[in-house]
């Protein structure tokens, strides 16, 4: 019993990631500066675009650093 209690709170800890991940889908391009920060790589030429968001991804990375931290703090 011990087990399939330990797989349906992993099971429910993965639906609440992906609840919240679909709503940064859905709210992403409502916020303006997402995707377009200083250091991110852009480079456009005649039949090729490269586009890496790298400043994005970093702030990202700390801010869900920071939130499971937190989390884990309890």
């Amino acid at each position: 019993m011990g087990e399939l209690s330990a797989f349906g709170k992993i099971f429910i800890g993965l639906g609440i990631l992906m609840i919240i991940v679909g709503g940064l889908f859905v709210l992403g391009g409502k916020i303006p500066f997402l995707g377009r920060l200083p250091g991110d790589i852009a480079i456009q030429r005649k039949n090729f675009s490269f586009y890496f968001p790298i400043t994005t991804c970093i702030i990202i990375s700390i801010i869900f650093s920071l939130v499971m931290w937190l989390l884990r703090r309890r």
